[in-house]
């Protein structure tokens, strides 16, 4: 995933597990207890008759995480939920009145950023003083770290001026402090405003503890596209393969037999499709003489400034295009399963590619200066999450002076026509999900009733949902 700011590179877990750890059980312990909060949430909404949840997501990804993480509460909360916040369309269909278009604070990159600080600042005070006024039980902010980690100090600096309650500080996604130099020194100073992370990759969440930051490892959201999916097809799950129907697609979109086609993943900020796009056009231009009856799928994700853009890129467009929008887990899947391969920008959706095991080539620019920044601060050689956690370039990656139109075009040109490509990435898909999902199980419990008979395929939104509820309370492994 990207950050808000510069591009998220993600440590895997064979260069986390290299830190030399203390081996003292007790430094690990998963018995936690709020520090800054003396009540449990849940306390405090036996109190009120209901819980409150003041949530923060800054783009498109943490809209679909932070709406499963809603669903969940309902479903696990012994209380009535009422929620506020910033979010985007998901986060709408679970109850969600956004205080504004969540594009507004949705910006990537360091120097892209400038023009757009004040905007940014206008609406970070509104969000701290919505916040304030909802008095919630629990405030969480999702990935974003650039906005979400300013709202979160502002907002405890604003209770503690005033010596009133603390509300539970979550923040969902940790900051990639592995992948910058100094960046786990940063933890520490987390603490003073968040009281909890929820982790989405392997072993982030010892390091946390290890540096006094309260954490749990709740597996990578992404994992429950494939749950989505098996719910809707009747199946069960198999090797964390998320599967579509290629077969519908294409004849719903009328593809012709025979067609080559490439899905197109531009990326969800209007940044970095305004970027990508005009790159990918020129990289198709050049395959449509490697490769007979090409067609492309383009993504769109659900972002007005994005879908404007792409809508008026397409009507130049050098090959048949489909456009999907940013709609449904199922149809995602289905052009997936309908493409013979992929080329996106860096971020997400390299994981989702994985699940559906679409051989993919990821690129990435950016402006000159964030370009050099990332190249002088990274500690990773990678940019894509399934290359870092296996620790090995198993997807090709064009990055900065690198990602042309001549590049993109041979690597994706190789993974068509060379099986042996392709299907090194197929298997390695398989091993690389089993490491985004938590291999220990917790225990919670609640004075009220036993709440995990009612979730019982521990879905990292549910181990989120119940981390939250459980805030306060110790919690031991089973």
């Amino acid at each position: 995933m990207l950050s808000k700011l510069i591009p998220s590179i993600r440590l895997g877990a064979k260069t986390l597990l290299r830190r030399e750890w203390n081996p003292n059980p007790k430094m690990v312990s998963v018995q936690w207890f709020s520090v800054s909060s003396p009540k449990a949430p849940i306390d405090m909404a036996a109190r009120d008759g209901e819980l409150r949840v003041f949530l923060v997501a800054g783009e498109v990804s943490g809209d679909s995480i932070a709406s499963r993480l809603m669903a969940s509460l309902k479903t696990l909360s012994p209380f009535p939920l009422r929620f506020a916040g910033i979010g985007g369309a998901k986060m709408a269909s679970e109850g969600l009145e956004s205080l504004f278009p969540i594009e507004d604070i949705s910006v990537m990159g360091l120097w892209e950023l400038l023009p757009h600080l004040y905007r940014i600042k206008v609406r970070l005070k509104e969000t701290v003083e919505a916040a304030a006024l909802f008095e919630p039980h629990v405030v969480l902010t999702v990935d974003s770290k650039g906005f979400s980690f300013r709202f979160l100090k502002h907002l405890r600096a604003r209770y503690s001026r005033k010596k009133l309650h603390l509300p539970a500080h979550f923040h969902y996604v940790a900051p990639s402090f592995w992948a910058w130099k100094g960046g786990e020194a940063r933890l520490r100073g987390l603490a003073e405003f968040v009281d909890h992370l929820l982790c989405i990759l392997p072993n982030e969440d010892k390091i946390c503890r290890l540096n006094g930051l309260c954490a749990t490892f709740v597996g990578h959201p992404i994992l429950e596209d494939v749950l989505e999916l098996n719910l809707i097809n009747n199946s069960s799950i198999h090797e964390w393969r998320a599967e579509g129907n290629g077969e519908d697609f294409r004849s719903k979109h009328a593809v012709p037999k025979g067609a080559t086609v490439i899905s197109l993943l531009p990326g969800s900020r209007v940044q970095e499709v305004s970027r990508m796009l005009p790159i990918f056009s020129n990289t198709m231009e050049l395959m449509k003489d490697m490769v007979p009856q090409l067609m492309t799928v383009i993504h769109v994700a659900p972002n007005e400034h994005v879908e404007n853009f792409i809508a008026s890129a397409v009507h130049r467009w050098p090959v048949p295009v489909i456009l999907i929008p940013g709609g449904t887990t199922q149809q995602r899947y289905d052009s997936f399963s309908a493409s013979k391969v992929a080329l996106c920008t860096s971020g997400t959706v390299a994981v989702e590619l994985q699940l559906a095991r679409l051989p993919c080539v990821v690129a990435y620019r950016a402006h000159i200066l964030t370009e050099w920044l990332i190249q002088y601060k990274a500690k990773t050689h990678y940019i894509s999450l399934p290359n870092i956690l296996l620790d090995k370039a198993i997807i090709p990656e064009a990055l900065f002076q690198n990602c042309k139109p001549a590049n993109l075009a041979l690597l994706l040109n190789d993974l068509i026509h060379d099986n042996r490509c392709g299907e090194e990435q197929i298997l390695a898909a398989q091993k690389f999900a089993k490491l985004l999902y938590p291999s220990e199980r917790r225990k919670y419990t609640f004075p009220q009733q036993n709440l995990i008979g009612a979730y019982p395929d521990y879905t990292p939104s549910a181990l989120a949902a119940l981390t939250i509820l459980n805030h306060g309370k110790p919690m031991t492994n089973t």
